[in-house]
């Protein structure tokens, strides 16, 4: 079942959504209605040019341990030749712009003006992070998501280098693994993503992890 939301700041109990996951339609992008979100691991998906936002809560959840991140031998060969700069929260508005831009032209395109300016608020009120890889001056690819307590919800991120978001990954799972993180969310299971150590939890294993 599909719910409509109104303006009051609710959701329902992401148990009765649909199958693929999909909960709601409706509501706001708001900071307060994104927190309560994430907190209960519900993530929006506006499709702009449809003028709909989703929210979406699958019950299996694909994530990334941070102690489980897989690096390969020709990742490790190419941090050790350290040819790119990782930096974190120095790029934000880069990084999100630059993964909505490249996105711009797909099927159900979700970064568009209104998400950003919401991610954008998010980050400057400390419930956002970016990481950044750089070349030189020039910023070569990234990644942003939302942070809440020791978890990090993976939001986008894009290359325009080789291996650049695997990098940024890797040097997310790192940083957030020596500083207490317990749970990288991944949203939706790629090739990429499975390749780096995603894999499914339970709803209720995946909550436990969030509200410790």
């Amino acid at each position: 079942m599909v719910f409509a939301l109104t303006d009051e700041i609710t959701f329902p109990d992401p148990h009765y959504g649909d199958p693929d996951g999909l909960l709601a339609v409706g509501g706001d992008l708001s900071t307060d209605r994104l927190i309560l979100a994430y907190s209960n691991g519900i993530f929006p998906w506006y499709a702009f040019q449809e003028g709909m936002i989703q929210w979406w809560c699958p019950l299996e959840r694909f994530v990334i341990f941070p102690d489980e991140i897989h690096i390969s031998h020709s990742m490790r060969t190419l941090m050790n030749k350290g040819k790119y700069d990782v930096t974190i929260n120095q790029a934000f508005d880069e990084v999100i712009r630059k993964c909505g831009e490249l996105r711009m032209d797909m099927e159900g395109a979700w970064l568009g003006q209104e998400m950003i300016e919401a991610y954008t608020l998010l980050h400057e009120q400390g419930f956002a992070a970016s990481v950044e890889i750089w070349e030189g001056e020039q910023l070569v690819g990234g990644l942003y998501g939302v942070t809440l307590g020791r978890c990090f919800f993976g939001e986008s991120m894009f290359s325009l280098v080789p291996s650049a978001s695997k990098l940024a990954l890797i040097h997310l799972a790192q940083f957030f693994g020596e500083h207490g993180g317990v749970l990288i969310d991944c949203q939706f299971e790629t090739p990429h993503l499975k390749s780096m150590g995603g894999r499914y939890i339970s709803y209720e294993e995946y909550m436990e992890l969030l509200q410790s």
